[in-house]
This record gives structure tokens, sequence and C-alpha cells, in this order.
């Protein structure tokens, strides 16, 4: 089995390196890292709607960087940090995901950094001979 590693040797909140790869591709499964609103190292200002949007699109970036895109992803994990921001993020979720929607869990969660959530996700595509 091959593996490879996207992504690694990044740094995050305050240039500090982080510890892991955005994603990990092993036999047409690629398992994309928690990702958060999140530009330049910074988390970015606004409110759940533009962290969501900002989010979601790191996600995809790795996603299309890896050779994927969200009609291969089967499964997503989401991190709300206020339970309040349930329906304004899942408006901006279907946006996204609404014509292929994987399986989804959805939870409230105190964040690591300052950030309303965070988003991860699990696509698999048929590997290239």
């Amino acid at each position: 089995m091959s593996i490879k590693r996207y992504g690694t040797g990044q740094t995050g909140a305050g240039g500090k390196p982080l510890p892991f790869a955005r994603a990990v591709e092993a036999n047409g499964w690629l398992h994309v890292s928690g990702q958060v609103a999140m530009e330049d190292g910074e988390i970015i200002d606004g409110g759940i709607v533009a962290q969501t949007h900002k989010a979601i699109g790191n996600l995809i970036a790795i996603l299309h960087e890896a050779g994927y895109d969200v009609e291969h992803v089967v499964r997503v994990g989401v991190w709300l940090d206020d339970p309040r921001d349930f329906w304004s993020f899942n408006k901006i979720y279907q946006d996204y995901f609404g014509a292929h929607p994987p399986a989804r869990a959805c939870v409230q969660s105190s964040m690591m950094v300052d950030c309303k959530v965070e988003i991860d996700c699990i696509a698999y595509k048929t590997p290239e001979a």
C-alpha cells in the first residue's frame, strides 16, 4: 500500500509548526485533517458565515490538491463552538455539499484555536492503476 502525505511542515496560528499532514491518501482513501477559517496562519475575522465559507474553502482546496472533489467525500465531521450557529452553518454547508451529501456528524465542542467551526472529511475514489 502506498501512502502519500499532503502539506507536512505547515505552520498555524502564531507561526507555530503543525505536527500533522493536511491530508493523507492511502489506496484511494483521502483523510483530510480538520480545517478552520485560517488564512496566512491566522483565523479570519467574522462570524459563523464567513468562517464556514473559509473552513470549507480550505477543505476543498486540499481535496483539489490531491485530485479529489466534493463528490468524492463520503464522510464529514463538524465541530461547532456554539450550537446556536448550527442552522447558519447548515445553510452554507448545503451550498457546497447539497448535490453530493456525504454522511456527517456535527457536535458542539470547545476549540483549540479562537474559531467558530472546524471541519474534516474522508473522501474516496478508485485508485489509478
